[in-house]
């Protein structure tokens, strides 16, 4: 009996390994990258929506405010130019259009939805909350939407996360990773330094956007299928 139990739990804990080592990357995946995020989002529009104020907003907008001058508004207006309509829309058109060119299929299907989807929920989530700018001083690049989530930070995160996507399986992920997160990071404190959103506006979208992008990436590439592979991965033995 107890050499049978021993089998059986030896060839259970060897499933279960194999079963880990096949699928482990993509649960890791869906926990950080979905089920996180997803969490802090709901805990961000929570407060939102009961119109409760986060402690570290006025004071980080301040501190953002503090350090303003000719220079730092030329940058931040150039780099928050760059997060939306003149660096983050266009860049994505292209990548579509460069992925339809080249008759990738999955990956132009999992950039298009990724960003249009980003978008489309970026507007809903505005009018649902209906949160109102800050108005601490007056912004040299006023707008006039509604405050969260950030349309900027969702759209950069966007665009940053799906590129690291498809460029994981290559060995351009870390500079990738590095480039695309320094400019995430900077458009975000852009839209803190110019007074148009609060930093809680910022990770809202950043946790949203991300998770949607994964979400999609997780339902298009199933199994042991990867950005740049025709197919599904050859099996190894394990």
């Amino acid at each position: 009996m107890r050499d049978a139990l021993g089998d059986a739990a030896s060839s259970g804990a060897r499933i279960v390994a194999a079963l880990l080592k096949a699928h482990g990357a993509r649960i890791a995946l869906v926990f950080a990258g979905v089920l996180l995020p997803l969490w802090a989002f709901t805990e961000l529009a929570d407060e939102v929506h009961e119109l409760e104020q986060f402690v570290f907003d006025e004071p980080l907008l301040l501190w953002a405010q503090a350090q303003g001058g000719a220079g730092l508004d030329q940058f931040f207006m150039v780099i928050t130019r760059a997060g939306y309509a003149h660096g983050v829309i266009p860049m994505a058109v292209l990548l579509v259009l460069g992925l339809l060119i080249s008759r990738r299929w999955r990956e132009m299907t999992f950039a298009g939805i990724s960003m249009v989807g980003a978008s489309l929920l970026n507007m809903g989530a505005k009018r649902f909350f209906a949160r109102d700018r800050p108005d601490l001083w007056e912004s040299i690049a006023p707008e006039a939407t509604f405050s969260f989530p950030s349309g900027h930070a969702m759209g950069s995160m966007a665009l940053a996360t799906v590129l690291v996507l498809l460029a994981w399986p290559t060995r351009l992920r870390w500079p990738v990773v590095v480039l695309l997160g320094s400019f995430v990071l900077l458009v975000g404190l852009s839209r803190i330094y110019l007074g148009v959103h609060y930093p809680s506006d910022i990770l809202g979208g950043w946790v949203a956007s991300g998770a949607w992008v994964v979400g999609v990436y997780l339902a298009l590439y199933r199994g042991s299928m990867r950005p740049w592979v025709r197919g599904p991965a050859p099996a190894t033995n394990g």
